[in-house]
């Protein structure tokens, strides 16, 4: 691990856009000592106005703060994201260490099961849940992870499949490693750096998609500030003050292009030509010591 840190540190590619994530995510965290304003609270003698010195970008439609309410707004769509990856990944990869792992039926069945779920379009699938089950940010969070899951089990499937074979595996297998210690031990170790590229590339999409939910007005509901919702609420008015619209879409752009160069720069330090034979014999060595 120390190897590939002191990799990360000598990439400037790597260190600015990590750096420019940092600050996308510390902005949301600290949005009760950024935002000068509350984002809800409404100020009807000021209604639609450019810019003052209470509000540094205006006001909307009922007069509330915009730049307080995209800085809120981060607050919203971060998390949710977040929360939505956490539960699709946990799934994804129980599921795919499973299937690879264990193999036989069980990788059969996951595996199908797997297909049938991508087979449909994700986000016609979540809108369909997220209509049924009624508009709501549980209900997105839910209808969201129900399918985004199945990319991270077929990655990691793909690479327990891999490494199971490798020499090192075998050798723990023979200096009597249970199965749970050796999937534990030697196997995740070396899939969670490429599920954490995924997991951050996988940011920008998210985002992408529960702004469209919120644009369809199926994800946040007023008067909770959220990026995709502020697109919808700025429709209306992109004639006669397209900074409610074009604001909060160059938000959501942003942190796309942001989190989906961070990992790209993720992959090429985590190139797999670059992991090294000895690292897994270390591995397998001090789980030898300590026993």
């Amino acid at each position: 691990m120390s190897y590939y840190v002191k990799k990360a540190l000598r990439d400037p590619q790597f260190m600015l856009f990590f750096c420019l994530a940092v600050i996308l995510i510390l902005i949301p965290i600290l949005a009760p000592w950024l935002a000068p304003n509350d984002p809800i609270e409404n100020d009807y003698a000021n209604l639609m106005i450019a810019h003052s010195d209470k509000y540094p970008l205006g006001t909307d439609q009922i007069g509330r703060c915009f730049l307080s309410r995209l800085i809120y707004g981060g607050r919203t769509s971060m998390l949710i994201v977040f929360i939505v990856i956490a539960i699709s990944a946990s799934i994804g990869i129980l599921l795919g260490v499973l299937a690879g792992y264990l193999g036989g039926k069980t990788d059969t069945f996951i595996t199908r099961f797997t297909d049938i779920v991508i087979a449909v379009p994700q986000t016609v699938f979540v809108i369909a849940l997220v209509s049924v089950m009624g508009p709501s940010l549980r209900n997105t969070i839910l209808a969201m992870s129900l399918v985004s899951w199945t990319e991270y089990c077929r990655v990691t499937r793909a690479l327990v499949l891999s490494l199971k074979q490798n020499t090192y595996v075998e050798e723990g297998r023979m200096a009597g490693m249970r199965e749970m210690r050796l999937v534990s031990r030697l196997i995740l170790p070396n899939v969670f750096p490429h599920l954490l590229v995924l997991i951050t590339q996988d940011i920008g999409a998210k985002l992408l998609t529960l702004s469209g939910l919120s644009l369809l007005g199926l994800a946040s509901q007023p008067p909770t500030p959220e990026w995709g919702y502020m697109l919808s609420e700025g429709r209306q008015f992109m004639q006669s003050a397209p900074r409610l619209i074009f604001l909060p879409g160059m938000t959501i752009v942003l942190n796309v292009i942001i989190f989906n160069l961070l990992g790209d720069s993720l992959r090429d330090i985590l190139d797999p030509r670059f992991i090294k034979k000895k690292t897994h014999r270390r591995q397998l060595k001090q789980w030898l010591e300590n026993t």
